[in-house]
């Protein structure tokens, strides 16, 4: 896989709301399925269907011990995507700055 394929499929994995709570409560430590499917008013197969996506865009592994399935967070691609928004952090300051600029101008004529 390419890191535009990795890039891609972290954001289209990071595009449901479900999937950012998955992945948000995965960031406090290991978790079961269940555990994971709880808070959602949705049923189990559904949330397996959302891990497997994280799963596929490496965000999540998911281990099997005997009858139970544990998911941990996997952070690599959330720090590719990091990585790829920094190299842009450049602009959207540059674009504050004249914001506040012109914000600014505003105020003053106001006063």
């Amino acid at each position: 896989m390419t890191q535009d394929d990795e890039l891609d499929a972290a954001f289209s994995a990071l595009a449901h709301p479900a999937r950012r709570a998955i992945l948000a409560r995965l960031a406090e430590g290991k978790a079961t399925v269940n555990t994971l499917a709880e808070p959602f008013d949705m049923s189990l197969p559904a949330v397996s269907k959302h891990i497997r996506v994280l799963e596929n865009a490496g965000l999540v592994k998911r281990e099997v011990n005997a009858q139970y399935r544990t998911c941990t967070l996997d952070t690599a691609p959330i720090e590719a995507v990091a990585n790829w928004t920094e190299k842009y952090r450049h602009i959207w300051n540059a674009r504050f700055d004249v914001m506040g600029h012109l914000l600014n101008g505003m105020k003053d004529r106001s006063s």
